[in-house]
């Protein structure tokens, strides 16, 4: 075994580091445990990459990626940011609120956290920072706002989840609704006790908006939100599977894109072009995270490690923080969906195998990826935000103005382990 995990980490480090894409260096790692540790049997990940690739649900992902990239082109984030903000104008924190509530909505169906932040980013920041918002404040909020495109569903981190461990995906978006409502929630209450005691972070508007014109702006949403119950609505009540409600999504989604928006064929082509792109880069580190997980499984690592840790007599709660702790560590320097995909093989049957409920796994794990999206080095959601602001805010100083979010995600793993129903009661009452 000690063999083993020598030619594990030493591969993963010469291969990773000579600078070998991630999904390169997982394949030939996986491929040197199985030649030298399984006898030869590099056959074997050729099954396993065809019948990963072959699976209809995990056929979504490309959907969801051009559902979002549509969304982000087409000018609708615009729109739902204009609808939104007459709702908190007056409310200390203002538009730091919008921030949050367009990428709640957003994140409803895009999937994606690099997405969302993208797009309401694009939008928010020169709009907030002319009328005198704090920039670091700002910048803090949408990488925050951001991280909730991969919990609230349909999300990417999810449905991978569920592709790779054969866990009823639609059970999983159900788990990350009511965590994700949640969390924006406590984002909403952080942002309006820090300006209410520091008011000149975010300045109000000079004229409350009336009940009529936020009652009227607010229904001006409609399409966009028939787009959302298009997708979640056809999942939760069995009408179709997450790939069919994807494809429906998508549809959907060029409709409105086109007559609410501003889609033109033009923008249809850059964002099909950008979907393969972004799609070809993560079914990559797919193919390679497969061919790993394969050699792991068949030498009986999770279960070895499993054994191991039963000898320890580490509790569950043992456990669970060392896996957190790993996760933090780790998001770091890894991108969130390569992170996930790497460690899921030895990490879920562990987790399970000690009492945890998968459903409720997903959900963690989802939460600890989106902690990753925001801390340095690697952290994307900053680095898009920076290029936004075009560098008028270091990535050092988003960095620091976002560590309460990622706190809260942190506490919001402590709650959902003291109270796992909070993941677990829709899924458990619909499905």
């Amino acid at each position: 075994m000690f063999s083993f995990w020598g030619l594990l980490v030493g591969g993963l480090t010469v291969f990773a580091g000579s600078g070998l894409p991630l999904g390169a260096a997982l394949g030939l790692t996986g491929l040197l445990i199985l030649q030298f540790h399984a006898g030869g049997s590099t056959y074997v990940a050729v099954d396993a990459v065809w019948n990963v690739l072959n699976s209809f649900t995990l056929s979504a992902i490309p959907l969801f990626i051009m559902l979002g990239e549509i969304m982000l082109r087409s000018g609708v984030s615009e729109r739902i940011y204009t609808a939104l903000v007459p709702l908190f104008q007056r409310v200390p924190g203002g538009l730091l609120h919008t921030n949050i509530a367009v990428c709640t909505l957003f994140g409803a169906v895009s999937g994606s956290s690099l997405s969302t932040a993208a797009a309401v980013g694009s939008v928010a920041y020169p709009e907030m920072t002319g009328r005198g918002y704090d920039r670091r404040m700002v910048v803090a909020s949408l990488a925050g706002g951001g991280t909730l495109g991969l919990l609230i569903p349909p999300s990417l981190s999810l449905l991978i989840y569920g592709a790779l461990t054969e866990t009823s995906v639609g059970r999983l978006f159900l788990a990350g609704l009511l965590p994700g409502l949640l969390f924006a929630a406590m984002f909403m209450l952080y942002i309006f006790a820090r300006c209410l005691f520091r008011p000149d972070l975010a300045p109000r508007g000079d004229a409350a908006a009336g009940l009529w014109e936020i009652l009227l702006k607010l229904f001006s949403l409609w399409p966009f939100l028939l787009l959302i119950l298009a997708i979640m609505g056809s999942i939760t009540f069995g009408i179709a599977t997450p790939t069919e409600a994807a494809g429906v999504g998508l549809i959907a989604t060029i409709i409105v894109g086109r007559f609410w928006g501003s889609l033109t064929p033009q923008t249809l082509v850059a964002s099909l072009h950008a979907a393969i792109l972004l799609f070809a880069s993560i079914a990559f580190v797919v193919m390679g995270a497969t061919i790993l997980a394969q050699a792991v499984s068949l030498l009986g690592v999770p279960q070895s490690i499993l054994e191991t840790v039963r000898a320890a007599d580490l509790g569950r709660l043992q456990v669970l923080a060392l896996v957190v702790l790993i996760y933090l560590v780790l998001g770091c320097f890894f991108d969130g969906l390569s992170l996930m995909i790497m460690t899921l093989p030895i990490v879920v049957p562990l987790m399970v195998g000690l009492g945890y409920d998968a459903i409720w796994l997903g959900v963690i794990i989802t939460i600890l990826i989106e902690i990753g999206q925001v801390t340095p080095p690697v952290g994307l959601n900053l680095s898009v935000l920076v290029s936004v602001t075009k560098e008028k805010v270091s990535l050092g100083e988003a960095a620091i103005a976002t560590i309460p979010y990622w706190l809260i995600l942190l506490a919001g793993i402590a709650g959902l382990t003291a109270l796992p129903q909070i993941a677990l009661f829709l899924p458990t009452a619909l499905m």
